[in-house]
């Protein structure tokens, strides 16, 4: 697959926190969101196996098909209706890719954060899915991809995974928040040229 050699081309990764990622077993994969990056860091840094399945808006995979086209081919999507409060449909899916041994990633703010090293408020859904599907919630804190540019260093910090055991929702939400919150990278521009700035930032 052509993405991630490309990928490693045009950016510098930095990974910390690679002996805290699961090798066997589902889990579920929280991070902060900054840019179209993301989802492309989180499959270039986590195996192969188990594979990752994100949660895709169902307007985005038709605005942004070559994005999605190429997630589809190195991980997996679930597709998500943003129009339903509740999404029954999209919860079986997510169990079901769980109970199978995968793993489902998905950014809990519900939305780009606004600036680096900022954390909104986290959604409820990845408690839901942990704690139901009794499989761990590993948090991923970013730093670097609100704005990119070539051979722009980023940085992903994997944390230790957490247990749902003695977890219920309402505490789990809270304890991940803090854990993801901690983990965000402290971030600050480097000097120098930015080629392809404004061309890489928006590229999707």
């Amino acid at each position: 697959m052509f993405a991630l050699p490309l990928l490693h081309f045009l950016f510098q990764i930095r990974v910390t926190g690679r002996e805290h990622m699961p090798r066997t077993g589902a889990f579920v994969i929280i991070a902060n969101h900054l840019n179209w990056l993301d989802s492309f860091a989180i499959l270039a840094t986590f195996p192969i196996e188990p594979r990752v399945h994100f949660l895709g808006d169902t307007t985005t995979l038709v605005t942004k098909k070559v994005q999605w086209a190429t997630i589809k081919a190195v991980g997996g999507y679930i597709p998500v209706n943003r129009g339903l409060h509740q999404d029954a449909v999209l919860f079986q899916h997510v169990d079901r890719c769980l109970q199978n041994g995968g793993a489902v990633a998905l950014y809990p703010e519900g939305h780009y954060g606004p600036a680096e090293g900022q954390l909104q408020p986290l959604k409820k859904g990845f408690a839901h899915f942990a704690v139901d599907n009794r499989v761990p919630v590993v948090p991923v804190g970013m730093a670097g991809m609100k704005d990119l540019w070539l051979r722009k260093t980023v940085f992903l910090n994997i944390g230790t995974p957490i247990s749902p055991k003695g977890q219920t929702i309402e505490s789990l939400l809270p304890l991940a928040e803090t854990r993801l919150r901690a983990l965000i990278p402290e971030y600050r521009e480097p000097a120098g040229p930015k080629l392809f700035r404004r061309r890489l930032t928006h590229l999707f």
